[in-house]
């Protein structure tokens, strides 16, 4: 869906969506198409207003050669797209459960793209369904770049809504739903919360604040944001980090096969690592 400005009072020049392109690109790799343009100028307004600016090319210039200005966190926020639902791509979970009961010890997954944490929550609930008691040892890393994002998906609150499609006995065994004030709203249950840690993440810092090796990597439609030459050097840092016998799993959209060599397709958008058990020559 198109994005359209309430009202035009500010204008957005060529030269300035351009900055705009280069300056997202180079902070946070995505790879900003030429017909985002309307989205732009939605989201960046919003700032340039709350910053009393009338010009896009002084807040432009807040950022330009100031790496380490606040308003960073703001601008990359204003442009990274959340789209997310609880088991979204449905048909990566029954993969991932039968993957998980399969290891011995304990399990670790990252989510790189987490987003409003409907996709962690939906990892956790799956890996507390396969484990059963050793669960309780499972651990899930949450990453994003969004740092609005990730405190909507640590508090872990939702509308009922958004939860409607789980199954009941989902519903029961993973949420807690508001009363009072707070009826229209559910919150994941502490256990559950347990699971998942949060953490600001972009992938393109030089060093990850993640530790491997872990069992699955779940980046699902975030590559599709980046050119390239990004989304290999992105996977060939992922390959270290997972187990001989771990997975990646990619979105519907995405194809990560001639990309690389560190990554063999082993089913509908899951991926092994090249040199792992199965792997094809």
């Amino acid at each position: 869906m198109t994005e359209v400005a309430e009202s035009r009072d500010l204008k957005l020049t060529h030269e300035d969506f351009e900055r705009v392109r280069r300056l997202i690109h180079e902070r946070a790799g995505i790879a900003l198409a030429l017909h985002k343009k309307e989205m732009v100028y939605s989201r960046l307004a919003r700032r340039l207003r709350t910053l009393g600016l009338n010009q896009f090319k002084a807040y432009l210039d807040l950022l330009d050669g100031h790496v380490d200005s606040s308003e960073w966190e703001h601008f990359v926020n204003a442009l990274t797209t959340n789209l997310t639902s609880f088991f979204r791509e449905a048909h990566h979970f029954p993969i991932l459960a039968d993957h998980v009961r399969a290891q011995s010890g304990s399990v670790k997954v990252w989510c790189c793209a987490a987003s409003t944490g409907e996709e962690p929550w939906s990892l956790a609930m799956t890996l507390t369904e396969a484990l059963g008691s050793r669960a309780q040892n499972a651990k899930i890393v949450a990453t994003d770049i969004d740092t609005k994002a990730l405190a909507t998906a640590a508090a872990g609150i939702y509308p009922i809504a958004q939860i409607e499609k789980l199954s009941m006995e989902q519903r029961k065994r993973f949420f807690m739903r508001g009363v009072g004030a707070k009826s229209g709203v559910a919150r994941v249950n502490p256990a559950l919360a347990a699971m998942v840690e949060y953490r600001q993440l972009n992938l393109l810092e030089a060093r990850w604040n993640v530790e491997g090796p872990f069992d699955v990597i779940f980046c699902r439609n975030i590559m599709i944001y980046f050119d390239k030459p990004t989304q290999k050097r992105i996977l060939e840092r992922f390959a270290p980090l997972l187990k001989p016998n771990g997975l990646l799993f990619a979105g519907h959209s995405e194809n990560f096969t001639y990309l690389t060599d560190a990554f063999r397709l082993q089913g509908h958008t899951v991926y092994g690592l090249a040199s792992g058990p199965g792997s094809r020559s």
